[in-house]
C-alpha cells in the first residue's frame, strides 16, 4: 500500500502565527445544512521554520498553535514519519475525526513542504508527480441564489472551459431543487456533466425520492445525500436501487472510512486536502478507487488541491469551489494558473509556493495580531 516514507530528520526552531480578522465573502453562501456563511473559514496562517533554514507556510486555525506547537517546538529532532506517528497517536483520545487529528495532517503537509524545499523541488514533483497540472471541475451554486443567478454561474463555468459543474440542493423546497436541476440542464446542454451536493440534508427515503425525480437530467453524481457516517443508510440506498451515482468523502479524515464506503457501495470517493490526518491517505484513497473501479476526486482550497491533483489522472479532478475559494485567493501569493478546466502549478519555486499575502491582509485591516514562538530546548 502506498505511503510516504521520508527518512530525513527535522528539528523545528521557530513559528510565526498571523491571526486574521474574519475575511468577508462578497456575498453570503449557504448549503443545505451548514447555515449562513458570511466569512471565509480561514482564521490565520503560520510560518514554521526548521534548523536548516526552510520555512513552511500554511493556513491553520488557532488550535494548531495551542495543540501542536508545544509538541514540536521542544528541541527534538525526528524523521518525518517519527513526527507523524508520535502526534497521530497523541490524538487517539480526541478521536481520529477530531480537529486535533486534522492538525496532525496540517503538520504533515508542512513537513512535506520543508522536505521539498530541501530537495530544491516543487512540492508536487517531490511527491512523485510526472505532470504539472490538475484537471478540475467547478462548484458553487449557493441555495441563496435566485434561479437566474444560478444559471448565469453554471453557464459561465462552462464558458470558462469546465466540463463538469456542481451546485447545491437540499433547500426546504424539493420542487425548487428539481426545477433548478432542470433549468441548469437546459442551459448547459447534454454534453456537460452536472453534479449536485445535498450536504447530508436528507434521510434515506427522501434522498431516494429525489434521485428518482432527477433521473431525466442524468446527473454525474449526487453528493452526500444523507449523513456521511450513516454507512447502513448508504447500503440501503444501494439496495433500494438508487440509479444516480452517490459520492461521499469530504467529511471523513482517515483512509479506513473510505474502505468502508466502498464496501457499502459508494460510487465516488471525495477526500478533502485540508481535512486529512495523513497526506498520503489522499493517494491511498485514489488507489483503492482505481482498484475498485469507483470514481475519485478531491476537494479543499484549490491552491493546495491543485498540487495534489498533479498526482491524479485526467479523469480524477480536483474541485474548485469558487464562492469561497476565490475570495481567499485574493489574499494569496503564487496561485496555480486556471486555464480551460485545468490548474497549472509553479515549477520554479521549491516546496509549496502558496501562502497568504500578509502585506495585503495588513493593509486592508484583516491582520489582527502576530505571535512568534521559539524552540524550548530540553
Amino acid at each position: 500500500m502506498f505511503s510516504f516514507d521520508y527518512k530525513e530528520k527535522i528539528r523545528f526552531t521557530k513559528a510565526v502565527y498571523y491571526n486574521f480578522r474574519p475575511i468577508p465573502l462578497p456575498r453570503p453562501f449557504k448549503d443545505g445544512t451548514g447555515g449562513m456563511g458570511k466569512f471565509a473559514p480561514e482564521q490565520g496562517c503560520i510560518e514554521l521554520y526548521d534548523d536548516e533554514g526552510a520555512c513552511a507556510h500554511l493556513s491553520v486555525g488557532r488550535g494548531f498553535v495551542k495543540d501542536i506547537l508545544p509538541l514540536i517546538l521542544n528541541g527534538e529532532k525526528k524523521s518525518y514519519n517519527e513526527w507523524r506517528e508520535t502526534l497521530y497517536w497523541k490524538t487517539r483520545n480526541s478521536g481520529f475525526q477530531s480537529g486535533q487529528a486534522v492538525q496532525v495532517g496540517m503538520l504533515d503537509l508542512m513537513m512535506l513542504d520543508i522536505l521539498a524545499q530541501r530537495a530544491g523541488q516543487p512540492l508536487h514533483r517531490f511527491m512523485g508527480a510526472t505532470k504539472d497540472w490538475a484537471s478540475a471541475y467547478k462548484g458553487g451554486g449557493s441555495i441563496l441564489l435566485e434561479d437566474n443567478e444560478l444559471i448565469e454561474d453554471m453557464t459561465r463555468y462552462v464558458e470558462e472551459g469546465y466540463t463538469t459543474v456542481k451546485f447545491k440542493v437540499g433547500s426546504d423546497d424539493m420542487e425548487r431543487d428539481l426545477r433548478r436541476v432542470e433549468k441548469v440542464r437546459k442551459a448547459v446542454g447534454n454534453t456537460i456533466n452536472i453534479a449536485v451536493d445535498a450536504n447530508q440534508k436528507w434521510d434515506v427515503e427522501t434522498a431516494f425520492k429525489f434521485s428518482e425525480l432527477v433521473k431525466p437530467y442524468h446527473l454525474a453524481w449526487f453528493e452526500e445525500p444523507i449523513h456521511a457516517h450513516d454507512m447502513n443508510g448508504i447500503r440501503r440506498l444501494k439496495d433500494m436501487g438508487i440509479s444516480v451515482p452517490i459520492a461521499f468523502g469530504e467529511s471523513m479524515r482517515i483512509f479506513y472510512a473510505y474502505e468502508t464506503y466502498i464496501e457499502k457501495g459508494v460510487d465516488h470517493l471525495q477526500p478533502s486536502v485540508g481535512r486529512m490526518t495523513r497526506m498520503d491517505d489522499l493517494v491511498r484513497i485514489r488507489d483503492i478507487a482505481r482498484e475498485n473501479n469507483v470514481r475519485f476526486s478531491s476537494g479543499g482550497r484549490i491552491y493546495l488541491n491543485a498540487i495534489f491533483g498533479c498526482l491524479y489522472n485526467e479523469n480524477e479532478p480536483v474541485e474548485y469551489h469558487e464562492p469561497i475559494s476565490k475570495p481567499v485567493g485574493e489574499y494569496t501569493l503564487y496561485q496555480p494558473e486556471e486555464r480551460n478546466g485545468r490548474f497549472y502549478c509553479q515549477t520554479d519555486i521549491s516546496g509549496n509556493p502558496q501562502r497568504m499575502n500578509i502585506e495585503k491582509l495588513e493593509k486592508e485591516g484583516l491582520l489582527e495580531s502576530k505571535q512568534i514562538f521559539y524552540v524550548e530546548d530540553k
